[in-house]
């Protein structure tokens, strides 16, 4: 049971990573020290849905640990 949890874990993290690495923002450490703040931008088509598939996966991923945790303790 444990060694299965731990292969789904493993799987969901590289999704997890692929999701965030597909998500543009900016023009990366350039954006970090300019001051765009003044514009609301909206999260529209793939990109909102890239971004609820990233929440998604993550709770998935957070639940999964949490059980594999559980599931390696001795009884």
């Amino acid at each position: 049971m444990a060694g299965a949890l731990n292969l789904v874990q493993i799987i969901l993290s590289i999704v997890l990573i692929l999701l965030i690495l597909l998500q543009s923002k900016g023009a990366g450490f350039s954006g970090t020290f300019s001051s765009d703040s003044a514009i609301f931008r909206t999260r529209r088509g793939l990109e909102k849905t890239l971004f609820q598939l990233t929440i998604l996966i993550a709770a998935v991923f957070l639940f999964v640990a949490i059980l594999s945790a559980l599931a390696g303790q001795p009884a």
